[in-house]
C-alpha cells in the first residue's frame, strides 16, 4: 500500500491523539455550556482559550510562527470533533483556516510575525470580510474600495454576514483597489476592529450560536501600506488560497453536526420503547438512520480527500473542497432531519437541542458558498459543460 494514501484514508496516531484530546476538552463544556452562552449573548471564550492553550486552534500554522506545523487534515479533525461534541466555534473556520492560510502563503515576514504568530497560538483572532449586500457570490462585483492617498489608503464600503466580529481583534477585509480607470483587482487589508471609521451593526439570525453575524460600514478608514496583504496585483488567486480551506472546514463542521445528530437519534431509538419494544427495532426508524449514516460517511471521506489534496498541493484540491462542502452540508441536513423525526414531538423540544443543530446544518447549504454555485463549479470545471451563469 502506498504510504502517501494512508493519511487520506486512516487517521495517523497524531491525528487520533488530536481528536481524542479535543473531544475530551469539549466534553467538559458541551451543549449546556453552549446554550448558556447563547442565552447570555456571550462568546465561548473559555472553550476557545482552553483549546488554544493546548495548541489545537493553530495546528495548521507553520511551526516557526507558533503553530503545529500540520495541515488542513488535522485542523478539519479539530473542527469536526468540536461540532460532534455539540459545541460551536465558528471563528476556527475564519482565523486559522482562511486568514492563517492567506498570511502564511502571501504575507510579508513582518505581517507573519505581527499576526500569524498570534493565530498560531490562538491568542489573536482575525475575522474575514468579503460578502457584500449587492455582490452576493459574485466576487467580481465587490464595491468596497481601497483608494491610494498620500502614501496610504482609504477604505470605503460595506460588508454583510461577517462572523465573530465581537470576538475578533482584527479583520481581513477584501476590497478592490481604486485606480484611474475605476475599481481593479481584489486587495485584502488587515484592519483593527476598533479602527476609526469602522461601524458595525449586529444582524438577528435564526442560527443559535455563540458567534454573531454583523454588517460592517467603512467610512474613510485609514489603511497603512504595511496592512495590505499580497501587494496590489495578486487578485482572486490569493483569496482562493483561503477559500478552499474555508470549504474544507465548513464540511468538517457539517460532518460533526451529522455525527452528533445520529448519535443522539440512535441512543434515543435504542431506549425509547413503544408497543413493548424499542423503536429502533422497527425498520421505519432504523433504515432512515442507516441511510443518513452512509451519506455522512461518504461526505467524511470526501472531506478527508479534499484536505489531503490541499495539504499536498495536488491538482483537484479545489474541486474536492467544493464537493466535500456540498456533500457534508446535504448529509448533515439529512442526519438532523432524521434525528428530529426519530424523536417525534421531542425533536422540537428545546431540551433535546435538535432544533439548534438544524439551523447549524441548514445554513451550510447556503453559506459560505451555495449548493447551486458548487453545482455550477462542478458542471463547468469537472464535466466541461458550458458556463451557465
Amino acid at each position: 500500500m502506498s504510504t502517501t494514501l494512508v493519511p487520506a484514508l486512516l487517521p495517523s496516531e497524531e491525528e487520533q491523539h488530536i481528536r481524542d484530546a479535543v473531544a475530551a476538552i469539549c466534553a467538559r463544556y458541551g451543549r449546556e455550556y453552549m446554550r448558556a452562552k447563547v442565552e447570555a449573548g456571550e462568546p465561548a471564550t473559555e472553550l476557545w482559550d482552553e483549546l488554544a492553550a493546548q495548541g489545537f486552534l493553530g495546528v495548521n500554522i507553520p511551526v516557526e510562527y507558533g503553530g503545529g506545523g500540520l495541515g488542513m487534515l488535522e485542523l478539519a479533525a479539530v473542527g469536526e470533533e468540536i461540532a460532534a461534541a455539540g459545541c460551536s466555534l465558528l471563528l476556527i473556520v475564519v482565523s486559522p483556516a482562511i486568514v492563517g492560510t492567506i498570511l502564511a502563503k502571501h504575507g510579508t515576514e513582518e505581517q507573519k510575525q505581527r499576526w500569524l504568530t498570534g493565530i498560531g497560538a490562538g491568542t489573536t483572532r482575525i475575522a474575514f470580510a468579503i460578502t457584500e449586500p449587492d455582490a452576493g457570490t459574485n466576487s467580481h462585483n465587490l464595491a468596497t474600495s481601497l483608494t491610494p492617498e498620500n502614501g496610504s489608503y482609504r477604505l470605503n464600503g460595506q460588508k454583510v454576514f461577517i462572523s465573530g466580529i465581537e470576538s475578533a481583534d482584527h479583520i481581513l477585509v477584501v476590497a478592490r483597489m481604486r485606480g484611474e480607470s475605476g475599481l481593479g483587482l481584489p486587495a485584502p487589508v488587515v484592519i483593527d476592529t476598533n479602527a476609526p471609521g469602522l461601524r458595525r451593526t449586529p444582524l438577528p439570525m435564526a442560527v443559535r450560536g455563540t458567534d454573531r453575524q454583523w454588517q460592517l460600514f467603512f467610512d474613510n478608514v485609514e489603511v497603512t501600506p504595511d496592512r495590505l496583504v499580497g501587494g496590489e496585483e495578486r487578485g482572486l488567486r490569493l483569496l482562493f488560497d483561503g477559500l478552499n480551506p474555508e470549504r474544507i472546514m465548513g464540511a468538517a463542521i457539517s460532518n460533526g453536526i451529522g455525527i452528533r445528530a445520529l448519535a443522539q437519534a440512535s441512543e434515543y431509538a435504542r431506549n425509547r420503547t413503544v408497543w413493548s419494544a424499542p423503536i429502533a427495532t422497527h425498520q421505519g426508524i432504523a433504515h432512515p438512520l442507516a441511510e443518513a449514516k452512509i451519506e455522512l460517511e461518504l461526505a467524511r471521506l470526501m472531506t478527508r480527500k479534499a484536505a489531503a489534496l490541499y495539504d499536498a498541493g495536488a491538482k483537484g484540491a479545489g474541486e474536492a473542497a467544493n464537493m466535500a462542502k456540498y456533500a457534508a452540508a446535504e448529509a448533515a441536513i439529512r442526519c438532523v432531519d432524521r434525528a428530529i423525526q426519530t424523536h417525534g414531538g421531542n425533536g422540537f423540544s428545546l431540551d433535546y437541542g435538535l432544533t439548534d443543530l438544524y439551523w447549524g446544518a441548514r445554513v451550510a447549504r447556503t453559506a459560505p458558498v451555495s449548493r447551486e454555485m458548487v453545482l455550477n463549479y462542478v458542471a463547468e470545471h469537472s464535466l466541461g459543460l458550458p458556463k451557465s451563469y
